[in-house]
């Protein structure tokens, strides 16, 4: 009886297994089909040689403690030495389109495309966009394999995703997994709604296909997660359907327009939704609007929540740039704002995203001071330069023990807003600040270093 028992078991384990294992996708006509149209690009820069270089005429065999005082790489008269990068790309045109990075290509003096059947072609840079981190490269070809492109919006948390590319030059490497997230935002990238997986993605795979499971093209990969130079389990892939809106501008026009909206945004914290009277944190707060922009024309106002755009969501503030930077400049654009705890639709013409630019705050002296003892923060009065610079405020001299110093105050601050309240001297800020309710938060609007933000206030008995 326990022989017949063991064998039932094992023979249980054994299907269980195998139907696991029939449940796996499998990506073998998936690869075959797809990476005829996978590309390794390889790219050259020349380095020039300097004038002193040319002048004193270092050789070839310079003695190692002058390349180290002279620094790690010196480029040999004549301009000899070259530096080469590596990474992926697919076609997506049969006449030779080519998308991938541009920090593949970027500053590239020849740029050399392999294809599968090991034919190497010279490219040409089409346009590129570095706020996208996207270029366009064209060979002179005909009749070339292309991928299939899919639809990045419909792709799902916990999908199966797979990778082609030529991770430490290795070509046409395969690795899959899965989609661990959708819509992230990266530092310094503000216009890329990034798809995370835990696809295994190395140094050459940049500019390669991320494929769903019907073979088509879902995203490109770009960066990786990584605090040994190597995969980590999180990489990022910019979504195709943005990544083609940039590639039909960069074909036509050879560089990119976003849409601009004009507003300095932050996240809705716990306690600043609490304080503006929000059921729960979402949205994009308004900090600041910036002069002579399409929300000043449209009557955005600082501490506005902006909660949808065009019928979306806005659940985190980096939802918006990602929204506002797909639109069409001279497009409407309908807001879903909270204003003082109220709901309204702002229609707004979206304009052109203008070259960056920072504000900066002189750090002139003061005319007038007053320490507010309810909030244990010694204020001043804004000099003319600093009104001209961000209008009109008080500026916070001296943090000491008390509210200010718990809602993360610090020298330099300037306060302009308080509880819906604009703060035009430091008498109307204590006004202000006398008649503030207790034992609940309040949104406090200060500008830090040129940056402008709301941070929670609380006044406790």
């Amino acid at each position: 009886m326990a022989v017949i028992l063991r064998l039932f078991v094992v023979c249980l384990v054994v299907l269980t297994a195998g139907r696991a294992w029939a449940e796996l996708p499998d990506f073998r006509e998936l690869v075959k089909e797809t990476s005829p149209a996978v590309v390794n690009i390889s790219t050259v820069q020349h380095a020039r040689s300097t004038a002193f270089q040319q002048r004193y005429g270092l050789p070839d065999d310079v003695p190692e403690i002058f390349r180290h005082f002279f620094g790690q790489q010196i480029p040999l008269p004549g301009g000899k030495q070259e530096s080469a990068s590596l990474g992926s790309g697919f076609i997506v045109s049969r006449d030779g389109y080519i998308l991938t990075n541009n920090h593949v290509v970027k500053d590239a003096d020849e740029i050399v495309v392999r294809l599968s059947d090991r034919r190497e072609l010279d490219a040409v840079l089409i346009g590129a966009d570095e706020s996208s981190d996207l270029a366009v490269l064209k060979v002179e070809a005909k009749n070339l394999p292309t991928v299939e492109l899919g639809n990045s919006d419909k792709l799902e948390v916990g999908e199966w995703v797979v990778a082609i590319g030529s991770p430490f030059g290795f070509d046409y490497s395969v690795t899959a997994g899965i989609v661990s997230a959708k819509g992230r935002s990266l530092p310094n990238e503000n216009y890329v709604p990034f798809i995370q997986t835990d696809v295994a993605i190395n140094p050459g795979n940049s500019g390669g296909p991320l494929f769903n499971l019907d073979g088509k093209v879902v995203g490109i990969n770009s960066q990786i997660y990584t605090r040994s130079g190597g995969f980590m389990g999180v990489s990022f892939a910019i979504p195709i359907n943005v990544a083609m809106d940039v590639v039909e501008q960069l074909k036509a026009n050879g560089k990119v327009s976003r849409g601009w909206l004009g507003v300095v945004i932050q996240e809705v914290s716990k306690d600043l939704a609490e304080s503006f009277g929000l059921d729960k944190a979402a949205g994009a707060l308004v900090a600041q609007v910036v002069p002579n922009s399409p929300a000043a024309s449209a009557g955005i106002e600082n501490g506005d929540i902006i909660t949808r755009i065009n019928g979306r969501d806005i659940y985190l503030s980096s939802d918006l740039p990602h929204q506002v930077g797909r639109l069409a400049a001279g497009e409407d654009a309908t807001l879903d704002v909270v204003r003082n705890g109220k709901r309204k639709k702002v229609t707004v013409t979206i304009g052109v995203l203008p070259d960056s630019g920072a504000m900066e705050l002189a750090q002139n002296p003061a005319t007038a001071e007053r320490l507010s003892n309810s909030l244990g923060v010694l204020v001043t009065d804004l000099s003319d330069r600093q009104r001209k610079d961000v209008g009109d405020g008080v500026m916070v001299k001296e943090v000491r023990r008390g509210p200010a110093s718990m809602a993360g105050l610090i020298n330099g601050d300037i306060i302009t807003m308080i509880y819906g309240e604009q703060i035009h001297s430091v008498a109307e800020f204590d006004k202000v600040v006398n008649n503030l309710p207790k034992n609940r938060s309040v949104p406090m609007r200060i500008v830090r270093r040129g940056t402008a933000m709301f941070i929670p206030l609380r006044i406790t008995d």
